[in-house]
């Protein structure tokens, strides 16, 4: 099968959107399928990346969104509608399309191609958090794509109800994988938790951007509890805010591969606080990593985190709540544990190679459905 995989993010990005279309791309090429990706060009001097990708990458030229240069916005250019003349794609995969992926469909449609878009921000919940308003306007260009698309996949089945309730047809749930290899309790290093919390803290981490939308000031009430040091791992624009925010904690920054995966092993309890979030890859890389989540009770996290299990779901936006369920585990070892072992086993089976497997099985269905009927 022949795909193009037309993304708003790809690496050397660090975000849920990139990664989920690299592994797409990787798990398309161990299947024997031929993908082609079509991203927006990394900034100048940062696109080593490409030459690790499985597959060939088409880079569209594109700027820095202003106010957060880590996002760059696909501008106008032919190079989409050729690559997808000069691959022949059997489908079109748009991973959380609204502006490259726009243009997709678009071309996708004008050629006769079918399309599966796959839903991965809450964008109009970006739009409340930047500009105060634009939600109704997000919701129609949301409706817009997704609507024509043969299929939306969406992560959770918070983001099913909200597409359903926003008039967005044909969805089904795909959800995400995680590297259960690559995350593992086993790779807890007690010689970096000396180093972050030299008087033996209990160490509460958060992974993810240092953007407005993900609420991470929420934290500061964590920041005050005794024996407790909160650790931040991530870049983004509200840096130097959070700095101030949370004081004591340690930041960072940026961290990736077995790097990455020391640092959540070496966690006690993971807390996210963004309301915003589609599915919450972050989470699920915490259980594998043997850590319990307190996350907000919205979104993709209420099917991720079994409440009193695997850790605990708080209301957004409750600094109050966020800092309870933070004291209850910190105050029990034995809890913590348990917890941090359920996680793990919950995620044992959600490899990027099931799910890779169950995108293919959508593709098929795609084509299935798009074959004409012929008369016995």
């Amino acid at each position: 099968m022949r795909v193009v995989i037309v993304t708003e993010s790809f690496p050397p990005d660090v975000n849920g959107v990139a990664h989920c279309a690299l592994q797409t791309a990787r798990h398309l090429v161990d299947r024997g399928h031929a993908p082609l990706v079509v991203a927006p060009a990394p900034a100048p001097g940062n696109r080593l990346a490409a030459a690790a990708a499985p597959c060939p990458v088409v880079h569209v030229p594109s700027l820095p969104l202003p106010g957060y240069p880590q996002v760059r916005v696909a501008l106008p250019s032919r190079k989409l509608a050729t690559a997808l003349i000069e691959h022949r794609p059997d489908v079109v995969h748009l991973a959380s399309p609204f502006i490259l992926g726009v243009r997709g469909m678009a071309a996708a449609a004008r050629l006769g191609i079918p399309a599966v878009a796959v839903y991965q921000t809450d964008l109009a919940g970006y739009a409340r958090t930047y500009v105060g308003a634009g939600e109704a306007a997000a919701w129609r260009r949301i409706r817009s794509v997704h609507g024509a698309a043969d299929r939306t996949l969406a992560p959770s089945t918070a983001s099913i109800s909200d597409l359903e309730a926003h008039g967005v047809p044909r969805i089904q749930l795909w959800q995400r994988g995680v590297d259960t290899v690559r995350f593992r309790p086993e790779f807890r290093d007690e010689a970096l938790r000396r180093e972050i919390a030299p008087n033996g803290e209990v160490i509460v981490g958060y992974v993810g951007r240092l953007a407005p939308e993900k609420q991470i000031e929420l934290l500061s009430g964590v920041c005050g509890l005794d024996g407790v040091k909160v650790v931040i791992v991530g870049d983004g624009p509200s840096q130097a805010h959070l700095t101030e925010a949370l004081p004591g904690a340690v930041f960072l920054g940026r961290r990736t591969g077995s790097d990455l995966a020391r640092i959540f092993a070496s966690f006690d309890v993971f807390a996210h606080t963004g309301p915003f979030e589609t599915f919450c890859q972050t989470v699920q890389e915490a259980m594998a990593s043997g850590v319990p989540v307190v996350a907000p009770a919205v979104g993709g996290p209420i099917d991720l985190v079994d409440h009193g299990r695997t850790g605990f779901l708080v209301p957004p936006r409750d600094a109050g709540a966020v800092r309870e369920a933070v004291a209850s585990l910190v105050a029990d070892p034995a809890l913590r544990a348990g917890f941090g072992a359920a996680a793990r086993q919950t995620v044992e089976g959600r490899t990027w190679a099931a799910v890779g497997d169950q995108l293919i099985q959508h593709y098929e269905d795609v084509l299935a459905a798009r074959r004409p009927v012929v008369a016995a």
